[in-house]
């Protein structure tokens, strides 16, 4: 049976974490009553992720195993979009800083009719936990900066939780040019230039210290993407083709 919904986990060292990650996501879709898939696409790991995710493949069907063996969140997540067979494709971060079960908040019969959901830190009703000051005012920086630039009205581009309907997602993707942290922002202004509703769901998130995101160099990184994509709009690089 085709599944409803694929979730797309990209994982590079997270041999720490994801033995966690799948257990919950597990516990989370024997609940449900649609069929599922869950994909994890591990991308030039230099521990045990590949290992450990293999052993939880041996345990559950539904789960594949993908290597990539290129770096790049965005590679990844291209990869398990190309590789996934759900209507819905919900992208999910290895960190799991969403509780799991909020997943429903993004898919039918919750939500109806919405081409892209996007996690938001930042809507009315989301609640941000043990988040250091200094993280949230950078982060409020940067989705400032990306509101001026190229998306002027949504509040949080950046969280790693987003579902996209599966035709949307294989839509953008043909167009995408980016491959590092900033990919989010190019995929929904390509959603965005193709008029294609996205829409932000207040979650409740839990700040990892472990984080993998250095702020200075990944803002900056982001900023120089950011002035990336105004230039390839300009250039007509997104306009939609047959």
């Amino acid at each position: 049976m085709k599944p409803f919904l694929s979730i797309i986990i990209p994982a590079h060292n997270e041999a720490n974490r994801l033995p966690d990650t799948l257990a919950q996501v597990f516990g989370f879709l024997q609940k449900q009553t649609f069929p599922s898939e869950v994909i994890v696409v591990e991308n030039g790991s230099s521990d045990k992720t590949f290992e450990i995710a293999q052993g939880f493949a041996a345990q559950h069907a539904n789960l594949r195993v993908i290597q990539n063996d290129w770096r790049g969140k965005g590679l990844a997540i291209q990869r398990g979009i190309k590789e996934a067979q759900g209507e819905y494709l919900f992208l999910c971060d290895a960190d799991l800083s969403m509780p799991i079960a909020e997943i429903s908040k993004f898919i039918p019969p919750q939500l109806q009719k919405v081409d892209i959901a996007i996690a938001s830190r930042e809507a009315p009703g989301a609640v941000r936990y043990h988040e250091p000051y200094y993280r949230h005012f950078t982060g409020r920086v940067f989705n400032t900066l990306i509101r001026l630039l190229v998306l002027p009205t949504l509040q949080d581009t950046q969280c790693g939780f987003k579902c996209i309907r599966a035709d949307v997602a294989r839509d953008i993707f043909r167009y995408q040019t980016l491959t590092g942290w900033a990919f989010d922002v190019e995929m929904l202004f390509i959603a965005r230039h193709h008029r294609y509703q996205v829409v932000e769901i207040p979650i409740h998130w839990y700040f990892n210290a472990d984080s993998k995101i250095s702020v200075l160099r990944d803002s900056l990184r982001m900023f120089l993407d950011l002035l990336v994509i105004r230039r390839n709009a300009r250039r007509g690089l997104y306009d939609p083709k047959p």
